[in-house]
């Protein structure tokens, strides 16, 4: 689970505007958060297979939102990926 003060630097760094707590760069920002711990969490815990499958679940989520970004501004899924640290 992500600390409410992760959740609002993310929020902060990928926020488009002062509101801004809903975007999809912002979703793809807390998304990313979460398969980060989910999968420190499986590495300690390799038979919890509850955890596994709502990993993959949030990897999905993930990457159909990325791909809305991409397809709607390819320069907006560029920075973004690079911002985050992760691959194409």
């Amino acid at each position: 689970m992500i600390s409410a003060e992760k959740k609002t630097k993310i929020v902060k760094d990928l926020q488009a505007s002062k509101t801004d707590t809903g975007s999809s760069a912002v979703q793809v920002g807390i998304f990313t958060e979460r398969i980060k711990e989910l999968t420190e969490h499986l590495k300690q815990n390799k038979k919890d297979f509850a955890a596994r499958r709502g990993l993959l679940q949030l990897v999905g989520k993930r990457k159909r939102l990325l791909q809305y970004i991409a397809d709607k501004d390819g320069q907006a899924y560029l920075d973004l990926i690079k911002k985050l640290g992760i691959r194409r």
